[in-house]
């Protein structure tokens, strides 16, 4: 289980938000943070800790007319840190190679093979051949829907027909390398775990899965390694002293070993 840094970028600027709030009319969301540095000044942190395969995600879509600042922080933040980070934010098949080339270790993909509320097998095909399936990481970030729980896309606001379980993880482990999976109902709330959502997920446990969200402390952090089996790897935003939170990133970064 290792800690996985974070840089989101909202509005051209580093914040953490509620992830259930983030909403593309207007470009608003609810803010726990908005840091005065920019995203290299974390990508720098992260690189002098040794952090490795965190994830940058420009939180703003194409037409918005903060696309082009949150861009080229991300752009920034890949450069200062090559290699060392992940980028996700409509990754395209159009665009991944360029974020490759631009230093992402990995592309983050999820609204490109999610669309009309379903997944697009032939898009996912497109991009696993384009970047090849050892730089792709699938975001299957997900809400509770009824019994389950369901991806959702265009930036966490709208459901598919994807839920999260066995069948669908031992198919799409097929064309990444890892995935990625925010529990959006709890994501930036600093409440706690989604504690049934990380407990299917280490009892999966075939490749790499980061679990994000609601993490508040270091007892939280030690309830995930058990409830997840050692499986899982986490990242922690709001809760973190470098977002503004009262967990101290030092401690924290002693779990990227």
């Amino acid at each position: 289980m290792r800690f996985r840094p974070c840089i989101d970028i909202h509005n051209g600027k580093v914040k953490q938000i509620i992830g259930s709030t983030l909403k593309d009319e207007g470009d608003t969301a609810e803010e726990n943070f908005v840091s005065g540095k920019d995203a290299s000044y974390y990508a720098e942190i992260y690189q002098k800790h040794q952090l490795e395969g965190g994830h940058i995600i420009m939180l703003n879509g194409k037409d918005s007319p903060y696309y082009v600042a949150t861009r080229a922080q991300a752009a920034a933040a890949l450069e200062t840190y090559r290699k060392g980070m992940q980028i996700g934010g409509g990754i395209t098949d159009v665009n991944a190679l360029e974020w490759i080339a631009a230093g992402a270790s990995h592309v983050i993909v999820t609204s490109f093979v999610f669309q009309n509320g379903s997944i697009n097998y032939g898009n996912l095909e497109k991009l696993c051949d384009i970047v090849g399936k050892e730089r792709l990481v699938l975001d299957l970030s997900c809400r509770r829907k009824g019994a389950g729980y369901y991806v959702v896309t265009d930036r966490w606001q709208k459901f598919t027909d994807m839920e999260v379980n066995f069948r669908n993880l031992d198919r799409l482990s097929a064309y990444c390398d890892e995935f990625l999976i925010h529990a959006v109902d709890v994501e930036g709330k600093s409440a706690g775990l989604e504690e049934r959502l990380a407990e299917l997920l280490g009892s999966w446990g075939k490749i790499p899965v980061t679990y994000a969200g609601g993490i508040r402390s270091f007892e939280d952090v030690e309830k995930l390694e058990k409830i997840g089996k050692s499986k899982l790897d986490f990242t922690v935003g709001s809760a973190l002293d470098i977002f503004g939170g009262n967990l101290s990133f030092i401690e924290m970064s002693k779990y990227a070993k």
